[in-house]
C-alpha cells in the first residue's frame, strides 16, 4: 500500500503511561521504528512532544480512551497533527496484544492513511462543553435531592406533594419553613399559600397534618440547604456559560424559536455541535454522528436491526428532552409528526424521530443562517390530500 504519512507515530494511552511507536525513515530511505514509554505527567509529556518533533514526526494517532487522551491532546495540539480515533476502529490481531504492539499497529495504520479521526471541537467549544455538562450534572443532583425530600415528607406523614405540583415552589417553601420553625397547627401553615393555591387551603391543612419528629426536621433542613446551594451553583454556571457564548447570541436566539427548545437547551446543543456546520457535509452526517438515526445491520439481504448507534449522550438527551416538549406544542409540525408516527412505531421511536427532525432543523438554521418557519399542524394533510381523502372514504 502507498505511504500517506512519511513520519508518523502511534500512541497507546493509559492512565499512568503512554507507549509511543514512531514510524520514520532514515537518510537512506529505509524505514524503522523508534519506541519509547513516557509517563502521563505534564513534564514527561513535554519531553514526549520534543522527542517527536526531533524525529520530524508530523502526524500522531491515539485511541479515545476514556478521558486519558485529553492531557496528551492538550500538550500536542498546535504542534503536531493529532488524530483521536475510535477504539473500535483499531482492533488488532487477537492473541498478540501488548502495549508496544498496539502502538506499532496504530502507527502502521496511520502511515497508510487507514484511520478516520474523530471530531474534536476547538478549545473554546470544549471549555463550554465542560461547563454545560457540569450544569446538567448539578441539575440532576438537584432532582435527586428533591426526591429525597419528598421521601422524608412521606415518612413524616406529610402529603404535601399530593396537593402541590412543585414542592420547591414559593408556597411550599414557606410552609416547610413554618414547619421547621416549630408550627404544629396545619391550618395556620396552610394560610401561607399564595395565589391559586389559596383555594386549596382546606386540602393543604389535611396534607400538612403528620407526625413530624425532630430527626425529620433535621433532615428536611439539611436537604433544603443542599438544594439552595445547588441552585446558587447552577445560577453561577449559567452566568459563566452565557458570558462565554455572548458572541453567539444570535444563534441561540434563532434556536430558541424552535418548539421545545429554550435558552438552556440551545446552549447545550450549541456547545455539543458548535456553530460551524461546515465540518458536517450534510444533515445526515450530523444525525449519524449524534446517534439520532437508524443504524445499519443487514445480512443476506435482510435488515436485522435498525436501533440507533451510540453517539453523544449529552446531545441525545438534550434532543429527546426538546422532543418531549415539542410534541405538546399544539398546532405544530413536530406535534403532528409525533401523532403520525406514534400509532405505528410506538412512543419511544416516535420521540427519537422527532429528535432527529429537530437536529435536521438545527443544522439548516445554523448552516443557512435562516429563521425557523413553522409548517403547521395540518402539514401532512395538505402534503398529500388525495391520500387523506382515499383513507377517509375507505374508513
Amino acid at each position: 500500500m502507498n505511504l500517506v504519512y512519511e513520519r508518523c507515530a502511534g500512541l497507546d494511552v493509559h492512565k499512568k503511561n503512554v507507549v509511543v511507536c514512531a514510524n520514520i525513515a532514515n537518510a537512506k530511505g529505509h524505514r524503522h521504528k523508534e519506541r519509547r514509554t513516557f509517563t502521563t505527567m505534564t513534564p514527561d509529556l513535554l519531553r514526549l512532544r520534543q522527542w517527536l518533533k526531533d524525529l520530524g514526526v508530523t502526524h500522531v494517532a491515539m485511541e479515545s480512551t476514556a478521558s486519558y487522551w485529553k492531557p496528551i491532546f492538550n500538550v500536542l495540539e498546535g504542534h503536531l497533527e493529532v488524530l483521536v480515533v475510535n477504539a473500535q476502529h483499531l482492533k488488532a490481531v487477537p492473541g498478540r496484544k501488548t502495549d508496544i504492539k498496539d502502538a506499532e499497529w496504530i502507527a502502521d495504520l496511520l502511515q497508510h492513511g487507514l484511520l478516520r479521526p474523530s471530531f474534536v471541537p476547538p478549545a473554546w467549544q470544549r471549555e463550554v462543553r465542560e461547563l454545560t455538562r457540569y450544569r446538567i450534572s448539578l441539575s440532576e443532583e438537584r432532582s435527586r435531592l428533591i426526591n429525597r425530600l419528598q421521601k422524608t415528607l412521606e415518612d413524616a406523614n406529610i402529603k404535601l406533594a399530593s396537593v402541590v405540583s412543585d414542592v420547591m415552589g414559593r408556597s411550599a417553601r414557606d410552609m416547610l419553613s413554618s414547619l421547621l420553625a416549630g408550627e404544629v397547627d396545619p391550618a395556620i401553615v396552610a394560610e401561607l399559600a399564595r395565589g391559586c393555591m389559596r383555594s386549596k387551603r382546606d386540602l393543604l391543612a389535611q396534607a400538612l397534618q403528620g407526625q413530624l419528629k425532630s430527626y425529620h426536621r433535621f433532615l428536611i433542613a439539611e436537604q433544603l440547604a443542599d438544594i439552595d446551594t445547588l441552585d446558587d451553583a447552577i445560577e453561577r454556571m449559567s452566568g459563566e456559560i452565557a458570558e462565554r457564548l455572548r458572541a453567539y447570541k444570535y444563534q441561540i436566539q434563532r434556536l430558541s424559536t424552535i418548539p421545545g427548545i429554550k435558552r438552556r437547551l440551545a446552549e447545550v446543543i450549541l456547545a455539543e455541535i458548535g456553530p460551524d456546520m461546515s465540518r458536517f457535509p450534510s444533515a445526515r452526517h450530523v444525525a449519524s454522528w449524534a446517534g439520532m438515526c437508524p443504524g445499519n445491520h443487514e445480512s443476506g439481504g435482510k435488515r436485522l436491526s435498525g436501533k440507533t448507534r451510540k453517539g453523544s449522550p449529552w446531545l441525545r438527551s438534550a434532543l429527546v428532552e426538546a422532543a418531549h416538549a415539542a410534541i405538546h406544542a399544539k398546532g405544530s409540525y413536530l406535534s403532528a409528526q409525533y401523532q403520525r408516527l406514534v400509532v405505528r412505531r410506538g412512543g419511544k421511536k416516535a420521540t427519537i424521530a422527532v429528535g432527529h427532525t429537530l437536529l435536521v432543523i438545527i443544522y439548516h438554521l445554523l448552516s443557512e443562517d435562516k429563521d425557523y418557519e413553522e409548517l403547521g399542524g395540518n402539514y401532512f394533510d395538505e402534503w398529500d390530500r388525495q391520500a387523506v381523502q382515499k383513507r377517509l372514504v375507505h374508513r
